[in-house]
């Protein structure tokens, strides 16, 4: 019962990762509470998650949603000791595609802002709503999902890396601006991991993703549930401003 007790918040949590840590923090005894744009998803996962877990629709791109949302979960538990910024969407491109010398195809602006809207200011606007009630009694933990693409780029991913690549940047800066009010900030970086979205995907591209993973196999969910899950414990209690990957040990291709 490592969480006993604690609030936490968990965007995007009505699948997928966000989901499984959920699902691994009610086990440890929190008291969770995940928004997601996804009502009928976030119901369903609200029936697993049992007695312990309340669920608000809540899209994070939306700061006066954010806030209201944040605000009722104060209200109703008092505090909140755990935040972890799952929510992001994916609208893979390139930035040009050419073919014969012609471009042929690029990026379109409204998937580039969009992604930046959930992914990285999502990321701010919870982490702002959050953090005054954090300094105020006293301390929390900030987790952020990043990516190993953040880290390593990938092909046809300007959007979406640069979001997780900002997110490491504003994990670092957080860390330094709320450690004097005892607030730890990480991110912690996945790579291939199999949601309910990834198995969804051809077994050929399975095939090939598994292959540039030396451990051989896709990560599960519940294996970043369980570094979110170290992370948000007091087994972690000198650990702020880290990125930690959960990839086994993939080569990022280009």
């Amino acid at each position: 019962m490592r969480l006993k007790d604690k609030v936490a918040l968990i965007t995007g949590g009505a699948a997928g990762i966000g989901k499984a840590t959920a699902q691994r923090f009610v086990e440890e005894g929190a008291k969770v509470v995940i928004c997601d744009v996804n009502t009928k998803a976030g119901e369903a996962a609200l029936e697993e998650l049992g007695p312990n877990a309340a669920f608000y629709q809540v899209n994070v791109a939306d700061r006066q949603a954010v806030q209201e949302w944040v605000d009722a979960v104060v209200d109703k538990y008092g505090r909140v000791d755990i935040l972890v910024n799952n929510a992001g969407v994916l609208r893979d491109n390139m930035l040009v595609k050419v073919k014969g010398g012609e471009m042929v195809k690029q990026m379109p602006e409204a998937e580039f802002d969009l992604v930046i809207a959930v992914n990285l200011k999502g990321v701010f606007n919870c982490t702002q709503a959050v953090a005054p009630y954090m300094i105020k009694q006293g301390g929390g933990v900030i987790l952020n999902a990043s990516s190993v693409v953040g880290l390593d780029g990938n092909f046809g991913q300007t959007n979406y890396v640069a979001t997780k690549a900002g997110v490491i940047g504003m994990t670092k800066v957080w860390a330094r601006e709320f450690g004097r009010y005892k607030i730890r900030v990480n991110a912690v970086a996945p790579g291939f991991i199999a949601t309910e979205m990834v198995q969804q995907m051809p077994e050929k591209v399975l095939e090939s993703m598994v292959a540039r993973v030396p451990l051989g196999r896709l990560g599960k969910p519940r294996d970043v549930a369980d570094a979110y899950l170290f992370l948000a414990s007091d087994e972690a209690s000198f650990v702020s401003g880290a990125v930690l990957r959960v990839d086994g040990a993939i080569v990022v291709g280009t």
